[in-house]
């Protein structure tokens, strides 16, 4: 995969004083009649990798969708660069946040380049339409997702995780400096996962976006996140570090497990070893 993200740098912009860009205060969030969390808050620091983590069903991304306006609060704000994030138009949150969601259906026939090319759309306007720049964008975002080889081809004749990596090449093509990711690593082999989160760290540690990622793999988490959110139940139990958040009675208080936390050998951070089972061997 492509290791520089040059051609794909977004504009920066800053929050107003004395506030992070994406923060969520007093949150309830419900589907139809079902409530997944109350009062709910975070604040994502600024030019951060966070990570969210946290059992299945524990609402992880109901509230990234909240975070990037997919789901309307029942209660309680999102705030966007000093204003509540509803109070913008939807270009405009576009212009200023990239989603990559779990789940995406291209349209029937769509080519590669065609989809990743969507991501430019926030940036049209009625006297400036594709251009150079665009076309550069466009270009630069498929070369550090690894699928520039696929241009031509159909979206829909591509394996799981070819997809995958199109549609982080098309959050990508959006050029913000604000990208949340639910579960960027679903259908990937273990190679493509670590490019995948590779590409991320570098985002943030060359470029200094800020990432908001959903993650089902705690040790990927704790490799790669400057901060993270742990939660269950739709509450948040834990915020902080991967050292702070990633402890062994953390890890068995949220997720049931009981471990062994020890340094990674490779990188020092966190490393979650589960307990055998003495029936095991």
């Amino acid at each position: 995969m492509e290791q520089t993200v040059n051609t794909i740098a977004g504009p920066a912009r800053t929050s107003p004083a004395g506030e992070t860009r994406l923060r969520a205060e007093a949150l309830t969030l419900a589907y139809d009649g079902r409530t997944v969390a109350e009062d709910l808050g975070v604040v994502i620091p600024d030019q951060s990798f966070t990570v969210i983590v946290g059992p299945n069903a524990c609402g992880k991304t109901t509230l990234l969708r909240a975070l990037s306006r997919m789901l309307k609060p029942r209660k309680g704000s999102v705030f966007l660069d000093g204003e509540v994030i509803g109070s913008y138009p939807a270009k405009e949150v576009a212009r200023r946040l990239g989603l990559l969601p779990q789940s995406s259906i291209a349209p029937d026939g769509i080519t590669v380049a065609d989809l990743v090319a969507r991501g430019r759309y926030p940036h049209q306007k009625l006297l400036r339409q594709w251009s150079r720049e665009d076309a550069a964008v466009v270009a630069g975002s498929m070369r550090a997702t690894g699928v520039d080889d696929l241009a031509e081809r159909l979206v829909d004749e591509l394996s799981g995780g070819q997809r995958q990596r199109v549609w982080m090449a098309m959050a990508l093509a959006q050029q913000t400096d604000l990208l949340l990711l639910d579960e960027p690593t679903t259908y990937l082999d273990i190679a493509h996962q670590m490019d995948i989160l590779d590409l991320c760290a570098r985002l943030h540690a060359d470029q200094g976006r800020t990432l908001v990622a959903v993650l089902h793999d705690l040790n990927h988490a704790a490799r790669y996140a400057t901060h993270m959110i742990a939660m269950r139940d739709g509450k948040v139990l834990a915020t902080g570090t991967p050292d702070e958040v990633v402890t062994a009675a953390n890890v068995e208080e949220i997720f049931e497990l009981p471990c062994t936390v020890m340094p990674c050998p490779e990188t020092g951070t966190p490393l979650v070893i589960p307990k055998a089972d003495r029936r095991a061997g």
